[in-house]
């Protein structure tokens, strides 16, 4: 089984002396043997306790990577039978690795939105937060709520939440968060975003202007440094009448 799995992870070995804790190097190794084709869709994952013993790492490291997989969409597990490489991994987009900065804009019905930031605070992270930025319970992290509009109607509420060893002031975020991260040195090469139906419910109802339990879309995104650690994680709720809008995502390159 060592073998079989040394095939399919070649680059642990090297990079288990890297940055990062060492469930997010695990996760990187796993994806990537993903993204490769060597693990392939609908194969099934090597038992943690396997996978533990030839990376030489507990089981509650094992089974922290494969969470963040499976909420990434890389994984699905299926009670009774195991854990699976989803069917949508094989459609994963890896951006260049020299990729150093991160932009987004949004548009609606191809005209140009305003941004208005109407929250900004500093706490501890939520369960979410925690598990997906990789903190501890008395990490404290800042989080930015923006309202983006197009001729005056609402068209989608953004909330950032950063740790604040990356950002410590969020009055420091005039515009861009990733411009203000990239003037820090901490610069995002890469993202993962996933889409889902949601019913909007209030306050976020009032806020964008639609009745309650209103369709709309929710946008979970998770962007990485170079490194691989987690460094922010927004999540846009979008109402769902709109005739259409386009999400723009660029990497520039020094």
């Amino acid at each position: 089984m060592s073998e079989r799995l040394a095939a399919r992870l070649p680059r642990w070995s090297i990079d288990i002396k890297g940055a990062g804790p060492l469930y997010n190097r695990l996760r990187l190794a796993l994806e990537e043997a993903i993204l490769s084709g060597k693990l392939k869709e609908g194969d099934v994952l090597y038992p943690e306790r396997d996978l533990a013993e030839h990376v030489r790492v507990s089981r509650v490291t094992v089974r922290k990577a494969i969470d963040h997989l499976v909420q990434d969409g890389f994984l699905v597990r299926r009670r009774g039978s195991g854990t699976f490489v989803a069917r949508s991994a094989a459609r994963a987009d890896q951006p260049p690795l020299r990729a150093n900065s991160l932009t987004s804009d949004i548009s609606w019905r191809g005209s140009d939105t305003e941004v208005e930031c109407i929250e900004r605070s500093t706490s501890h992270p939520a369960p979410e937060e925690m598990m997906t930025l990789g903190l501890s319970s008395d990490s404290r992290v800042v989080r930015i709520t923006r309202l983006r509009s197009s001729a005056g109607q609402p068209l989608a509420i953004e909330r950032t939440c950063i740790s604040s060893e990356f950002l410590p002031d969020a009055r420091t975020v005039t515009s861009s968060i990733y411009h203000t991260l990239a003037n820090a040195n901490f610069r995002p090469v890469r993202a993962i975003q996933r889409t889902f139906a949601f019913n909007i419910e209030d306050p976020d109802a009032t806020t964008l202007g639609v009745t309650i339990g209103a369709a709309g879309l929710l946008t979970k995104r998770v962007a990485y440094l170079a490194s691989g650690r987690a460094i922010e994680f927004t999540r846009s709720l979008s109402r769902g009448d709109a005739e259409g809008f386009v999400s723009e995502l660029t990497f520039l390159e020094n």
